[in-house]
């Protein structure tokens, strides 16, 4: 799936848009998806990948549009913990650390 992902950010570079990368680089707990994961946006705010799913990778989708509009990569961290998680009725907690940068 990577390799669709940064194909994908490629057009979207050869045509022209600014475009942002985020990689999962850690996880604890039940996380949706591994370390290595990745999810690209352009500029117009399209995205191809998944770094998580949910409310996260809405969070990630706006992190990115401001990593290209100042150019400034940045390292997200997401969680909830074993005792947040049981209290929604979910078997366990997750941490997931995000790193979005800018691609040229």
């Amino acid at each position: 799936m990577s390799e669709t992902i940064l194909e994908q950010a490629a057009e979207w570079i050869a045509g022209g848009k600014d475009v942002a990368l985020a990689t999962v680089v850690n996880t604890w707990g039940s996380a949706p998806r591994p370390a290595g994961s990745q999810l690209a946006v352009d500029s117009d705010g399209r995205f191809i990948g998944s770094v998580s799913g949910g409310c996260i990778e809405g969070a990630v989708v706006l992190e990115a549009l401001e990593v290209i509009a100042d150019g400034q990569p940045r390292v997200l961290e997401f969680g909830v913990s074993d005792d947040q998680a049981w209290e929604v009725g979910l078997a366990c907690g997750v941490k997931i650390r995000v790193f979005v940068e800018k691609i040229v």
